[in-house]
């Protein structure tokens, strides 16, 4: 069972076939099931989808035994030959789990790839006949990674919502080009939190659940709102301390710090649940990009949202409400849901919230925030580069540069893994300058020149954009989603 805040508590096949829940919270597990520190190790003895099963299957004991095991096998066949989580060593005490390896370059892939088997099993277990509508609002890496996951699967239909001029060509074209009867793109013309607030309206909107619900079908989101989007993430946090235990780099039982790039605080709680669950963990770095709501909010407790959002190198994170720290704020306010209501709605009406107390005690004992600007993430790739020939994409760049901030500040030289979210060949325009910066020519030519530079092979995946047709032309307003969601579902019943 899972519960939301002030809601009733409903089954995780249930949570996850909503998405959201009624009143607009979300969901969070009612418990957290415990590893110990023998479970954890064991895990480098087997494969990654065993490691996830092992990891994800104590949340849906109702979907029955047996289950999620297939689902693993399935959703991870889909990575290169490096794994789905692998993690390197790449100097000075930090390491990179690399969590771009599947299909759509982005770590998004590991959720995204077994999301839609959930839907389908939690379908079946309760019985659901109705199609599956699954609204996407996306900074980049969700959108492609959740058209690639359902597109083609029965009982699906999927609609992604991506701000115009607000993601990298790359991932602009991995959208666009996605074929499939069953999946749907708009560009909207706004911000990602623009497209965030349409996606939740449209969760709110009675008169279109009525016209859904008219047309057989049900909504539910694949964003880390959706708890079955959020869970499998879990897992590699786990698997990375496996394989850091197996390769000598820590011992076991000792504390293993994680450096999270992250927008939308999904990625870093995965790495908080696993704690929550037995993984010993030293801090969380929260790294941000120039919108640093979250890096203000650990410092101070105030979460500000009344401020502009910057479009930047790292677009994934150009984020300003982040609405995983809903979920945080639960944990540490001892599950007072009536706390979290009010903090909820404060946001919604003044931009705003304030912690203090244990709450903030609470996160900051755990938590370290940072942000870094474009420069300073560009002339960290070139560093990690010049000094290691790792080459991570800006998200990741912002990541390391946060960690060695810390490493500064704090003076902790301890082993530290990163998170490496992405290709940087789904961003070549931005890693390029750091590397070639009188290089010039399209993202493209960019991509091929970095790739001459570096010797590594640009991805088929992405070599492939230029020369696919463009399938998906709508775009919108963000007051017009709602519209744009009713032609999709006009158009689908013709």
């Amino acid at each position: 069972m899972v519960r939301v805040g002030g809601a009733p508590a409903v089954s995780a096949p249930e949570a996850v076939l909503r998405g959201i829940a009624p009143d607009g919270g979300l969901y969070a597990p009612e418990r957290f099931p415990r590893f110990s520190l023998r479970d954890i190790v064991s895990l480098s003895k087997i494969g990654y989808a065993e490691r996830a099963s092992r990891v994800i299957s104590p949340f849906f004991e109702e979907l029955g035994e047996g289950v999620i095991l297939p689902l693993c096998e399935g959703a991870y066949s889909r990575f290169d030959s490096s794994g789905p989580a692998p993690v390197k060593y790449i100097g000075g005490g930090d390491y990179a789990m690399e969590l771009f390896h599947g299909p759509t370059l982005a770590f998004k892939d590991l959720a995204l790839s077994l999301l839609p088997g959930l839907l389908a099993a939690s379908a079946e277990r309760l019985g659901e006949k109705s199609e599956s509508l699954v609204l996407v609002a996306t900074s980049g890496d969700t959108g492609k990674a959740a058209l690639s996951g359902f597109s083609g699967v029965d009982g699906t239909r999927c609609v992604v919502f991506y701000p115009e001029g607000g993601v990298s060509e790359a991932q602009r074209l991995q959208m666009v080009t996605q074929a499939g009867g069953n999946v749907h793109v708009v560009a909207v013309r706004g911000d990602f939190d623009a497209a965030q607030r349409g996606v939740k309206r449209i969760f709110a909107d009675g008169s279109i659940r009525d016209k859904v619900a008219s047309g057989g079908r049900a909504l539910t989101s694949a964003n880390s709102i959706n708890l079955g989007r959020l869970i499998p993430q879990i897992a590699y946090y786990l698997s990375a301390y496996a394989d850091m235990v197996a390769s000598g780099a820590v011992r076991a039982g000792e504390d293993l710090s994680f450096c999270v790039p992250t927008g939308n605080f999904g990625n870093i709680l995965a790495a908080y649940y696993a704690m929550r669950m037995g993984l010993p963990v030293g801090r969380l770095i929260c790294a941000s990009n120039r919108n640093d709501v979250l890096t203000d909010f650990i410092s101070t407790g105030v979460y500000d949202a009344n401020r502009e959002l910057r479009k930047t190198d790292s677009p994934s994170m150009d984020i300003i409400v982040s609405s995983n720290l809903e979920r945080l704020l639960f944990e540490s306010s001892g599950r007072d849901g009536g706390e979290i209501s009010g903090f909820m709605e404060s946001l919604r009406a003044r931009g705003e919230f304030r912690v203090g107390g244990e709450v903030l005690a609470d996160i900051k004992r755990l938590f370290w925030g940072a942000s870094v600007g474009d420069a300073a993430a560009r002339g960290e790739i070139a560093m990690r580069y010049r000094d290691s020939r790792y080459l991570p994409d800006p998200h990741t760049a912002v990541a390391l540069r946060a960690l060695r901030d810390y490493r500064a500040e704090t003076g902790d030289e301890s082993p530290c893994v990163a998170a490496a979210t992405a290709s940087p060949f789904k961003f070549g325009r931005a890693v390029a300058s750091a590397l070639l910066p009188n290089a010039d020519g399209d993202d493209f030519a960019l991509c091929a020149m970095l790739s001459d530079f570096t010797g590594i092979p640009v991805p088929p995946q992405i070599a492939a954009l230029p020369e696919s047709p463009i399938i998906h032309r709508a775009s919108c307003l963000p007051e017009g989603m709602e519209g744009a969601l009713i032609d999709i579902l006009d158009a689908a019943a013709e």
